[in-house]
C-alpha cells in the first residue's frame, strides 16, 4: 500500500500508521466531505460526529476490500472519503437516500407494494437485483471480496440512474407508486447486506 506520493504509506515521522490514527485522519476527511457537501449541517454535534466516523471507517475498508487481495494500490483519503465514484461513501450515501425516500413516502400515507412487471425503466435495476446470489456466492468461491464492492457500486449506480428516469414519489398512479417503492426497499436491503458482508455500517442519515 503506498501514499499518493507512491511511497510506502507511514506516518510523517516515517513510522508505521497506528489504526487509530488512520481512523482519526480519515474522519476528519470525511467531516471536510461533509461539509463540502452540505451534509448533516443542522444535526446534533454527536450525531454528525458518528456520522462522520462512518464514512471514514467505510472509506478505508471500502478502499482496501475493493482491490484484489494481491494486489498494490495507492492509498489516497482525500479521494476515498468522496461522495463520487467508486468509493464507501457513494455506496452509503446511496442507501442513506433511500431510506430518506421511504420515510419520506411513509410520511405522505405510501408503502411498498405488490412488484408490477418491470417497464424499461425498471428493468436494469430489477436484473441487477437478481444477480445477488450469484455474484455473493462467485466472491466467496473466489475468496474475492472486492467483487462484492464491486456489485455494491453497480448497484448503487444502477440505483441512481433508476432514481433520476422515473417518479416514485409523485407518480400519479398508486400501484406503480408502491411497485417503484418496493423496487426500492429491495435495493436498500441489498445494499445494506453487502455493506454489511464488508463491515460497513449504514447511516440513518447525512
Amino acid at each position: 500500500m503506498n501514499g499518493p506520493d507512491g511511497k510506502p504509506f507511514k506516518t510523517r515521522a516515517g513510522g508505521v500508521m497506528k489504526l487509530q490514527d488512520l481512523i482519526a485522519m480519515a474522519t476528519d476527511e470525511a467531516t471536510k466531505r461533509l461539509n463540502e457537501a452540505g451534509l448533516a449541517a443542522a444535526y446534533p454535534a454527536a450525531e454528525r460526529r458518528q456520522i462522520a466516523a462512518q464514512i471514514g471507517i467505510a472509506a478505508i475498508k471500502f478502499a482496501d476490500l475493493a482491490n484484489h487481495r494481491t494486489s498494490n494500490y495507492v492509498f489516497d483519503l482525500e479521494r476515498f472519503t468522496r461522495f463520487e465514484g467508486k468509493t464507501g461513501p457513494y455506496v452509503q450515501y446511496a442507501a442513506v437516500r433511500i431510506k430518506s425516500l421511504l420515510r419520506k413516502a411513509a410520511e405522505q400515507g405510501d408503502r411498498p407494494g405488490r412488484l408490477l412487471p418491470p417497464t424499461d425503466i425498471e428493468r436494469p435495476l430489477a436484473l441487477l437485483l437478481g444477480r445477488l446470489p450469484d455474484a455473493v456466492m462467485a466472491a466467496h468461491g473466489r475468496r474475492a471480496p472486492n467483487e462484492l464492492c464491486e456489485f455494491a457500486f453497480a448497484l448503487a449506480q444502477e440505483f441512481s440512474r433508476f432514481y433520476g428516469a422515473c417518479h416514485i414519489l409523485s407518480e400519479a398512479e398508486l400501484p406503480l407508486r408502491a411497485s417503484r417503492l418496493h423496487i426500492a426497499q429491495l435495493t436498500l436491503r441489498e445494499l445494506e447486506l453487502l455493506l454489511g458482508l464488508l463491515g460497513i455500517e449504514v447511516p440513518d442519515r447525512m
